[in-house]
């Protein structure tokens, strides 16, 4: 692909949205001014499993300010209701704990959330499995993963390999689950109107896709395409819950058909988005490695088995890394998946990459230990040449780069190869490390519209999403270079369908695939209208297909190393430092990349050691439903954290040079912390979190 000019690429341009955000002037989805609002607090299932015998609304709808009860029994009917998680109120029957079986209506909030209190729910319970394990009855293979993966994969004779290795790493490792919690909840307004005969729907939603919505959503109604709008210009945070919509904007849109036509506002409670909009599968992943003696690996077994939910299936790609990470002559990962009671798993930061780089790289940490090699020299030693897993040549892997550049940043090389060596007072310390990986991907079917103004300006549309991470700032950059006019004469417009198509910020696809959209319509633009456009002069370009996609393995890369101290009496663990050196092709801007980078790292900090939801699998509910008792990384668990990039540029992944960096900082964190732990206690800890009892013996 042509590179476009580097004019504002890779400047550490202030974020255009901050004025907006740190003024209040920014609007979220539940701050849109409506005429006449209601609101509307979800009702749901209390038990596990069974069906709703009866909902006695009585009470509700004699307080003074409800306005209607909608229930599983009264409910608008949905045109399509294929969809497990997305066809709510249309039967009887409860899945999971948590599901949604009614909402009410009502003048305020408060008297909403009051009245649903109110609603006496009489079930027929049934028998429920809410508990993942390794021996589950019912474990199956699905037919795909997550981005249409294979589930299975087998190369040479791994057995074979294991038998007769001179060296061999037989571990299982766990993650539990985990929940996104973006500071704002999931929230929708929803307004029906059908004055005009046939509806009309506009929704203001919290969600990383504007058009993703409207395209799921719509056949769900019987509406068209162009009956629903979607409206989101500023999100805040989604980790990849806001990917696609949830029941909560079904409900949502049920409520607004029995509001008489007025706007209904609903805002998930934290409680609530823990059982509604998705979370990470736990896992269970048993890794074997064999090797000679010198570290090489002979073997490569990666076998995975995580839930997936009995009403709707969500199969993660959690062993994907290990076709691809490392080389080996045998090499087998497969996935199994227990359908349980529970609500449905979805995208969390790097699903898949994440908890699975967890296992790979302590078990690596382990092989290393075994053969007395130092861990980043092991790494090196299986560098594949090629992709291990297509047999394509690499678009840009500089993952030894990554690991050498930060192993001279970090100190490496004054280590203690052994564990347990260096005590300060009442700590004991230790580094580790772990390598990381990202796909690069952009997805079809973008189109952007750039239009010249009377001010001197261009407008520049793409119905694209912000969720925080500086999308509104980077395209802008993008334009500006495409375009060769400073940023101050881009207008851009973003976070509405009535813009042309885009698709989700989720991947780390976003602005590959958006910027892609920009760059051509800009080259089609001024082939078109040359550098001196008369006012409305206007293009409107799909993105073109990357023909290098299949001929190039494009990944990025880095490197993660970690410091612990860790309280020899009471096991309490510190992380001092934090360093990630990342191959992710050109910097569009400097800034929001470095808060990329860094906040996926603090994520994987509190992976490490603080993030778990607890279900109880007698009554299939998490009892871990806030923010007090489902602990995060706070400003005391982050000390000294850096990341830094390697110069580069990636003509093969797009226009703009560019890799996606959303996701890549979470890899591997974990991994390193862990792997750091071990080396300052000699104990290994295998199950996340890490938390101080693991440590006593």
């Amino acid at each position: 692909m042509t590179p476009i000019r580097a004019k504002t690429m890779g400047a550490p341009l202030t974020r255009l949205d901050g004025p907006a955000k740190v003024t209040g002037t920014a609007p979220y989805a539940f701050e849109h001014q409506v005429q006449r609002p209601t609101y509307a607090h979800p009702i749901q299932a209390t038990v596990a499993r069974g069906r709703v015998r009866e909902m006695d609304t009585a009470a509700a709808e004699k307080l003074d300010g409800v306005v209607a009860v909608l229930t599983v029994f009264d409910a608008p009917e949905l045109s399509d209701t294929s969809d497990g998680e997305l066809s709510i109120l249309q039967d009887d029957r409860v899945h999971f704990r948590g599901q949604l079986i009614g909402a009410v209506i009502a003048e305020s909030l408060e008297i909403a959330r009051h009245a649903a209190g109110l609603v006496r729910v009489d079930y027929a319970e049934e028998p429920h499995d809410a508990e993942l394990r390794a021996d589950h009855p019912r474990l199956y293979a699905p037919e795909t993963m997550l981005e249409d993966k294979p589930t299975d994969t087998e190369e040479g004779d791994v057995d074979a390999a294991l038998a007769t290795a001179a060296v061999t790493v037989d571990q299982t490792y766990t993650t539990p689950l985990e929940h996104n919690n973006p500071m704002e909840p999931h929230a929708s307004i929803a307004i029906w109107d059908e004055t005009a005969g046939t509806p009309q729907v506009t929704l203001y939603d919290s969600t990383q896709g504007v058009h993703v919505v409207r395209k799921t959503l719509a056949p769900i109604f019987g509406l068209e395409p162009d009956q629903l709008r979607v409206i989101a210009p500023h999100v805040g945070g989604g980790f990849g819950a806001k990917g696609a919509p949830h029941a909560h904007n079904v409900l949502v849109l049920l409520a607004a058909q029995r509001s008489g036509g007025r706007p209904v506002e609903l805002a998930l409670t934290r409680q609530q988005m823990f059982a509604l909009v998705g979370y990470r599968t736990s896992t269970i992943q048993r890794v074997r490695l064999a090797a000679d003696p010198s570290g090489t690996l002979t073997a490569l077994s990666h076998e995975v088995i995580e839930q997936t939910s009995a009403v709707k299936e969500f199969a993660e790609q959690t062993a994907v890394a290990s076709r691809m990470m490392y080389a080996t002559p045998n090499r087998r990962t497969t996935h199994r998946l227990a359908p349980l009671d529970v609500p449905v798993p979805f995208w969390m930061r790097a699903p898949g990459l994440c908890p699975g780089m967890f296992a790979t790289e302590v078990a690596l940490d382990e092989l290393a230990g075994a053969c007395g090699v130092d861990p980043l020299e092991l790494r090196v030693r299986n560098e594949p040449r090629t992709d291990p897993e297509t047999g394509n040549p690499w678009s840009g892997r500089r993952l030894i780069d990554c690991l050498r550049t930060g192993a001279e940043r970090f100190g490496w090389a004054d280590r203690d190869p052994l564990p347990r060596n260096r005590i300060d007072g009442r700590w004991l310390l230790g580094t580790g490390v772990a390598a990381a990986t990202y796909p690069a991907s952009a997805n079809p079917g973008n189109a952007a519209r750039i239009a010249y103004r009377p001010d001197h300006r261009y407008t520049v549309q793409i119905g694209a999403a912000d969720i925080g991470t500086g999308t509104w700032t980077a395209l802008t950059q993008i334009a500006a270079d495409a375009l060769d006019r400073d940023t101050d004469a881009i207008d851009l417009q973003i976070g509405d369908t009535d813009l042309p198509v885009a698709t989700v910020a989720g991947g780390s696809s976003g602005l590959s695939s958006w910027g892609t959209a920009i760059v051509a319509a800009a080259r089609a633009f001024r082939d078109r209208h040359g550098e001196n456009p008369s006012p409305g002069a206007e293009v409107t370009v799909e993105a073109p297909e990357n023909k290098d996609a299949d001929r190039f393995a494009i990944h990025s890369f880095g490197a993660q190393f970690a410091e612990v101290a860790v309280d020899r009496d009471t096991g309490e663990i510190r992380v001092p430092r934090m360093l990630g050196v990342f191959s992710i092709g050109r910097a569009v801007n400097a800034r929001t990349l470095r808060s990329q980078l860094i906040g996926g790292m603090t994520m994987g900090l509190s992976m490490a050691l603080h993030e778990e939801s607890v279900r109880d699998p007698r009554f299939g509910h998490i009892v871990t439903q806030d923010l007090a008792t489902y602990h995060i990384s706070t400003h005391a668990d982050v000390h000294d954290i850096d990341a830094t990039w390697l110069e580069e540029t990636d003509e093969h992944a797009n226009p703009m040079g560019a890799r996606g960096a959303g996701e890549i900082g979470i890899v591997g964190a974990a991994a390193a912390i862990a792997n750091a732990v071990h080396h300052a206690t000699g104990v290994r800890v295998r199950d996340l979190p890490i938390t101080g009892d693991k440590l006593l013996d």
